[in-house]
């Protein structure tokens, strides 16, 4: 397995997503902005895949405090973040990190499932098995008190 990228990366994209970034009529902005970002990872991710793996992570953490005050009623932003969670969900995947780094990464995205107000990003879990990158890892038994759907042995290594 690659290490992660030790240097640090300036990623145009987290000063974008901030909490409460869009306001009400946000949803086209909103849209736009996760384009850009989606656009800025996979660039990084055809030099440094780990580099852009943690770009990934960053995004999802970084998008439903953004987000949360938009007017979704219309399901366009709901549309760009379930898309932009798949594309972010390969890119996380197929990177080719450490077990402690994977673990790290996943830690970080179950917070941020967990503190998903408006449930933005909620259909993280239904990738969970992909984020965890390995047969061995999908099938270990639960190491925390968490949602059995939520279980990895990754999550030993960061404890």
């Amino acid at each position: 397995m690659a290490r992660a990228s030790k240097h640090a990366y300036a990623w145009k994209f987290t000063s974008r997503f901030r909490r409460n970034a869009f306001g009400w009529r946000g949803s086209r902005a909103a849209i736009g902005r996760i384009d850009e970002a989606l656009a800025e990872i996979n660039a990084v991710a055809r030099a440094d895949r780990n580099l852009a793996a943690e770009g990934a992570v960053a995004l999802i953490e970084r998008l439903s405090p953004a987000l949360e005050q938009i007017d979704s009623s219309s399901g366009a932003i709901g549309r760009a973040v379930n898309g932009a969670i798949r594309d972010l969900v390969t890119i996380i995947a197929d990177a080719p990190a450490e077990r402690h780094t994977r673990g790290k990464w996943l830690d970080r995205l179950w917070a941020a499932h967990e503190a998903d107000a408006i449930p933005y990003i909620e259909t993280l879990a239904d990738y969970w098995g992909d984020l965890c990158a390995s047969t061995a890892c999908r099938s270990a038994p639960c190491t925390r008190a968490r949602c059995s759907c939520w279980t990895c042995s990754c999550m030993k290594s960061s404890t």
